[in-house]
């Protein structure tokens, strides 16, 4: 692996010169303008703080970019990273955060060497548009505290909610002032300008100069150290076996979560660029990032697709991209710390806010409903529910075993035919062989050959009856497991006792093998099969006698 790592940063790096590098450069500051307001938001949303949002992009942007599959993929705190977070803080604190980073980074790490980038491709589409829009939902539950200036109590977001009945519900004007003011500048900017100042970063500048200059009574985001190694961070100390052990199952979620976003987010930028994501490596580097991040005080991060797609429609040319951008976040958070550290909440609450919205996979959602697919809007929907309820782990688990459900009942579809034979239509004239299969009947099966088709199958001995010779067409056939070929044994028998002649026709070889396998051959006579229905038409068979 090491060795191909090398080899493509061989290929990326050739002939880069002075204008490459300029591209690399101005695509960098360009996705940090991009990042630095989801970074703040994200940080926050997550239960931790706004520095530690920030820290992270910037040591991801270091490392997962140099290590990255791919060299278009920025990573960096998302959304749906947060909404896993929220429950995590609340049970273990910011400390169970990192240790549980870090875990989640060894994991990735060993998925990366053990070859399991190819693991998310057996997650059913509608499995991944349901949880992602069940983490929308989660950040938008996770910020009615701050978009209103209200206050609330729980270890979720639903409890949350139902503390309100408790607490009471008065929001704080102002700041809902402020996050509608964030909301409907982000709907309405122009599309075009977004492209030259990003409306969240411009929205964000706006809210906090008004609030700076007006003096208006709203939560702020708090101080934003000038250090990459803060107080709050990750510390040997910290780590004990019992602490591990109870946080191996949040950490398996993030290392899932991170696994998917990471790699759809490499899929979807390689068609893009038309450069194909090496998703073990990618796995390497969001493990290796994730191992460091805790002991700067970073939560976990994954590749986000906003910041990835703003390097790729910027120029970005190699992964330096992904280095600039994190220098440009580390340069803005030495300089405009004190700025920054006024940014109402509520504010940040606004970006979110559309970005939930924004993360709903809108299209795939309509097509699914309305083209009326069951299949995929009871996973969809199951998803979302129980990734609001539960957790993504929970949520991935009840999509996937739905989803193989439906499968296994469409995959198990068996079709049969059955077709009287007509010599006329062979323009077959020979008197013998018209005379030998006058009262013959087709039998054309379609489909595989399991479990959940025996009953079809043993149903063929009442389609037949009264027919002297069955002819079998299984071209169609794609698989027989030991629960059909003992049913077709047992029907085959039951044939030949009453004196019907049985032949096989146009059996794939995999199914072949089966036959093999469970003696299905030797018991129906290796004479007896033969290549199509028009070859036994051909032959005069002898007629068998019925068994007494």
């Amino acid at each position: 692996m090491l060795s191909a790592f090398i080899s493509s940063l061989k290929n990326e790096f050739r002939g880069y010169n002075a204008a490459a590098l300029t591209k690399d450069l101005m695509a960098g500051l360009t996705v940090a303008a991009v990042a630095l307001p989801l970074a703040l938001a994200f940080g926050v949303s997550s239960g931790a703080d706004a520095a530690a949002g920030l820290i992270t992009a910037i040591i991801a942007g270091l490392f997962m970019s140099l290590l990255s599959g791919g060299y278009y993929q920025i990573s960096g705190p998302t959304g749906a990273m947060s909404a896993i977070l929220i429950p995590l803080v609340a049970s273990y604190g910011i400390d169970g955060v990192f240790i549980a980073t870090l875990i989640a980074g060894v994991i990735l790490l060993i998925a990366g060497i053990l070859h399991l980038g190819k693991l998310t491709s057996f997650i059913p589409a509608p499995v991944i548009t349901g949880f992602t829009s069940g983490i929308a939902v989660i950040i938008a539950m996770g910020q009615i505290d701050n978009f209103f200036g209200t206050y609330s109590e729980g270890s979720s977001n639903i409890a949350k909610l139902l503390s309100y009945g408790i607490l009471g519900f008065a929001p704080n004007m102002t700041a809902v002032g402020i996050g509608v003011f964030v909301v409907l500048f982000m709907v309405f900017f122009p599309k075009k300008w977004n492209a030259v100042v990003p409306a969240s970063l411009l929205s964000i500048i706006i809210a906090t100069a008004a609030s700076i200059f007006m003096g208006l009574d709203v939560a702020v985001v708090g101080e934003i150290p000038k250090t990459l190694t803060p107080e709050n961070r990750l510390m040997f100390s910290a780590l004990d076996l019992k602490t591990i052990g109870a946080l191996v199952t949040p950490a398996f979620s993030i290392a899932i979560l991170g696994m998917i976003e990471s790699l759809l987010c490499g899929a979807s930028a390689g068609r893009m660029t038309g450069v194909r994501l090496d998703a073990n490596q990618e796995l390497i580097a969001q493990g290796i990032g994730n191992i460091f991040l805790p002991f700067f005080g970073g939560i976990p991060a994954t590749a986000a697709i906003a910041r990835t797609s703003v390097a790729i429609k910027s120029g970005a040319k190699t992964r330096l991209t992904g280095v600039f951008h994190a220098v440009g976040l580390l340069i803005s958070m030495f300089l405009l710390a004190p700025v920054m550290s006024k940014i109402p909440l509520a504010a940040l609450a606004g970006v979110l806010m559309v970005t939930a919205w924004r993360m709903n996979e809108w299209e795939s959602i309509h097509y699914i409903f309305s083209h009326k697919f069951k299949g995929a809007m009871l996973e969809f929907v199951a998803t979302m529910l129980a990734t609001i309820v539960f957790d993504l782990t929970v949520a991935i688990l009840i999509g996937v075993v739905i989803g193989l459900v439906f499968l296994v009942s469409r995959l198990s579809f068996i079709e049969i035919n059955y077709e009287d034979v007509d010599m006329n239509r062979m323009h077959v004239t020979d008197p013998v062989l018209c005379e030998r299969y006058s009262n013959a009947k087709v039998v054309y099966i379609t489909g595989p050959m399991i479990f959940a088709n025996t009953q079809s199958v043993a149903d063929i001995a009442l389609k037949v009856s009264g027919y002297d010779t069955v002819l079998f067409s299984m071209r169609g056939v794609s698989n027989i497991d030991i629960s059909c070929a003992q049913t077709l044994r047992e029907l085959v028998d039951s044939l030949r006792a009453k004196g019907v002649d049985v032949a096989v026709c146009g059996v794939p070889t995999h199914a072949m093998k089966m036959m093999d396998r469970s003696d299905l051959h030797d018991i129906i006579g290796d004479e007896n099969f033969y290549w199509s229905v028009e070859r036994v038409l051909l032959t005069n068979r002898p007629r068998p006698t019925a068994k007494t």
